[in-house]
């Protein structure tokens, strides 16, 4: 029994991974180490949970590719430009509150349609180099989309070059329209330290809520089957292509949210070169919960999300606490880019 036990018990170490049991174990020790050094762990936390309601929705738009078997999303920039185009309508048009936020979402549905509608169809002609094509595609949007910003007739005088009075600033400010819309609704605050951002975790809740229908619902099950056999789907009459399209199509749309999210959490829009690398982070927390590259659920996406983002809030304040230098950077390019690495790797070692 004891041998079983312990056979168990390496195999589920394997299964999970240790690189995900090493940040695990990094994590829980930042948070035990912060009272010593000075950091408050009431304040972290609350760090923490704003920063999972602002990123949550954007690695929650990486499920449907990599049910579809279409990859890991890196081109998830298409669906934040169409996002951007969306947010910065709404405040074009002086949309405030929960107007201005809600105008937002109607406004990028149609672009993130679109734009996933095109994008899948151009990952249908290149399978098998899906991650490779999908990253090119967004540089290549954010780069395009950086004439565009300068050319598009936005007149609002809060978003456009004071001098010239046409092209839009690099960072638009949202104070006046729906900054922390989101953040601040049905918020519960303890003390001076501890925020709660109900509206933006009820949000992501709502979302995922959206996303288990979905992927329950029966497009969603033929989808998932095109990711686990394609041979066998094919053969019950459920058209591959079809499906990986509609996979694109929804990733985008959740991309086009999540921006929404993050935006309305930041209190600003960033356009131009600022969305190139927002898919890596993501990438590196849905991995980080436990996905393979062509196989994600919603555990993975909390459990990562919420590791990725206790890295990045823990890691300044109390490493360099100690070390009295900044580490924050460096740490969060690391484990972002290894843990894509990993699953990489992973991925080559189960396929040959």
């Amino acid at each position: 029994m004891t041998e079983e036990f312990k056979k168990k018990a390496v195999d589920a170490v394997r299964d999970f991974g240790w690189p995900r049991i090493i940040i695990f174990l990094f994590v829980l020790l930042l948070f035990i180490v912060a009272p010593f050094v000075g950091v408050r762990v009431d304040t972290s936390i609350s760090d923490v949970l704003i920063r999972f309601g602002q990123n949550g929705v954007m690695v929650l738009a990486l499920v449907p590719m990599m049910q579809a078997g279409a990859g890991l999303n890196f081109g998830l920039p298409v669906g934040i430009i169409a996002g951007l185009l969306g947010a910065t309508l709404s405040v074009q048009f002086g949309l405030t509150g929960w107007i201005g936020f809600t105008g937002a979402i109607g406004l990028c549905l149609p672009f993130a349609i679109v734009f996933g509608l095109l994008y899948g169809m151009l990952l249908n002609k290149v399978k098998g180099e899906e991650m490779t094509i999908a990253m090119y595609v967004g540089f290549s949007i954010v780069t395009f989309m950086s004439i565009l910003w300068i050319v598009l007739p936005y007149t609002n005088p809060t978003m456009v070059w004071g001098y010239s009075g046409t092209g839009l600033r690099t960072t638009i400010t949202l104070d006046g329209y729906w900054t922390k819309i989101l953040n601040d609704f049905l918020v519960i605050r303890i003390g001076s330290n501890f925020t709660l951002p109900t509206g933006a975790i009820l949000f992501f809740a709502l979302a995922a809520f959206a996303m288990w229908l979905f992927m329950h619902s029966r497009t969603g099950t033929a989808l998932t089957a095109v990711g686990s056999n394609p041979d066998f789907a094919r053969a019950s009459g459920v058209s591959a292509d079809r499906m990986r399209i509609a996979s694109v199509v929804v990733s985008s749309v959740y991309g086009a949210l999540g921006i929404l999210v993050y935006q309305q959490s930041f209190g600003f829009i960033q356009v131009y070169n600022a969305p190139l690398y927002m898919a890596f982070p993501a990438v590196a927390a849905i991995l980080l919960g436990g996905a393979s590259v062509n196989k994600a659920n919603l555990l993975n996406v909390i459990v990562g999300t919420f590791l990725f983002q206790g890295i990045l809030t823990m890691t300044p304040s109390v490493i360099n606490s100690v070390m009295k230098t900044d580490m924050s950077e460096v740490i969060r390019i690391l484990i972002s880019n290894g843990m894509i690495i990993y699953a990489l790797t992973r991925k080559t070692k189960v396929t040959k």
